[in-house]
């Protein structure tokens, strides 16, 4: 009988820059509580089942994952993210307007992502 492995949290931390802003972390004091609390769940939820596929989480190619998450009033919300030394590390939060993920968005997380690599 095979014996199941217990659910493991993998840690989640906000991206800071040479400066020690945390752009994640402020994006995320704009909102108000009921789409804060919304965009919380869905990364805890990537925690806790980390690797996770679709419909939570979209692979953007590269080691770059989109946690996807509706809102209140018809709107969505994107935390890019990637795993780096055994940690989920959340790179860029927008809410989205279009369709596909914006090319600038894109690469704004990259940026962090090469920062973090360096």
């Amino acid at each position: 009988m095979a014996r199941e492995r217990a659910p493991r949290k993998v840690e989640l931390v906000f991206f800071r820059s040479e400066a020690g802003a945390e752009p994640v972390r402020d994006w995320l004091k704009e909102m108000d509580t009921a789409e804060r609390r919304a965009i919380g769940t869905d990364l805890l939820r990537a925690q806790w089942r980390w690797p996770v596929g679709m419909p939570l989480c979209r692979p953007m190619g590269k080691g770059l994952w989109e946690v996807r998450t509706d809102l209140p009033g018809n709107r969505t919300a994107r935390v890019l993210i990637c795993f780096y030394q055994g940690r989920l590390v959340a790179l860029h939060g927008f809410i989205k307007k279009t369709r596909a993920t914006p090319e600038d968005d894109l690469a704004l997380a990259r940026k962090r992502q090469k920062e973090l690599e360096q």
